[in-house]
């Protein structure tokens, strides 16, 4: 079978004081998964199960992203979770920064070539 790319969403997460990595990628998780509301497993009369779904997440130190956290996140489907040197750290002005993480989450489905 021919694993099909049906959808990629985008989002942003942030953690403004705790400096939290794993806590922005979360948000920015949920920021992309919340912009979609299509029923693509049902679209194709696939079992929401057969959902095969890459987060790519970019942060500014990808080795303090907790993956398992992560995939908690997902209800169903298989997730695969990437991070990748990314998203923003700013400074502030008295002490400590913002961490700004981004996220794409990509479904795929194993599919006949049509």
């Amino acid at each position: 079978m021919t694993q099909t790319r049906v959808l990629v969403e985008f989002g942003m997460g942030t953690s403004l004081r705790r400096h939290d990595y794993t806590e922005a990628a979360k948000r920015a998780i949920k920021d992309a998964l919340w912009h979609n509301s299509v029923s693509v497993a049902e679209l194709f009369d696939f079992p929401k199960d057969a959902m095969q779904i890459r987060a790519e997440i970019g942060v500014q130190n990808p080795d303090a992203v907790d993956r398992e956290e992560l995939k908690k996140i997902f209800p169903y489907g298989q997730p695969e979770i990437h991070i990748t040197k990314g998203g923003l750290d700013i400074a502030k002005p008295d002490e400590g920064h913002t961490v700004i993480a981004n996220a794409a989450i990509i479904v795929s489905f194993d599919m006949e070539p049509v």
